[in-house]
């Protein structure tokens, strides 16, 4: 079995509990409140600028051209076509790019974010690509269980069609494979590859519930 099945068949409860949360099955189905949205918007733009940064050092750690290339490249891509169906849904609320960009971080986002960059910084290379993949696999797993759940189109749809788009695909295709390519590479660095991704998959639980609650801080 490849190394990145044994984590995802290791961490199947986690993934059966994304997809049986409210906010997966109420956006599949297009009745999600717009204020959950709104701020899974904001909090999802403000992760992803952490995200590329996490694939960029990736690439800067990078030892062959070719990874270097495509974890640079993953970044790029974050920055300049994820983000923009974020930038779209916020025009819907009159939010501006700038709008999103002082948006103040959740708990749940400061902890999923700096888990990632402490990572990046001072985890092994293997690690790093342990950690990056809940998100890439998640979303697109996902995405294809709310296309099983959606009926008609409706101002949701374009969520579920980027995260099951044939380019999304591919990048998660490959982000499985560095995964395997680094078990292999790296067998001592396995243990610390399945933390990683273990903590990496639980808080992407976690920011689905606090964009469904609108978490904010207490005090």
């Amino acid at each position: 079995m490849a190394f990145s099945d044994d984590l995802l068949d290791s961490h199947a409860a986690l993934w059966d509990a994304q997809k049986a949360h409210p906010f997966v099955g109420e956006l599949a189905e297009g009745s999600l409140d717009e204020a959950a949205f709104r701020h899974w918007v904001e909090q999802d733009y403000r992760y992803l600028l952490d995200y590329a940064r996490t694939f960029a050092i990736a690439g800067v750690r990078a030892r062959d051209e070719t990874t270097m290339t495509r974890l640079l490249g993953i970044a790029h891509t974050t920055l300049a076509t994820e983000l923009d169906l974020h930038r779209e849904f916020a025009a819907d609320y009159g939010l501006a790019p700038g709008d999103l960009e002082t948006v103040e971080k959740t708990p749940t986002c400061v902890a999923y974010t700096n888990y990632l960059l402490r990572v990046a910084h001072q985890g092994s290379f293997a690690e790093i690509s342990a950690a990056v993949y809940p998100c890439g696999q998640g979303y697109l797993d996902i995405a294809d269980h709310m296309a099983t759940i959606a009926t008609d189109d409706h101002r949701y749809t374009p969520f579920i069609e980027k995260y099951t788009s044939d380019e999304f695909r591919e990048t998660v295709a490959w982000m499985r494979a560095f995964v395997n390519e680094c078990a292999e590479e790296y067998p001592g660095e396995r243990d610390a590859m399945r933390t990683a991704f273990e903590r990496s998959a639980r808080l992407e639980a976690a920011f689905w519930e606090m964009a469904y609650t609108r978490e904010s801080w207490p005090v």
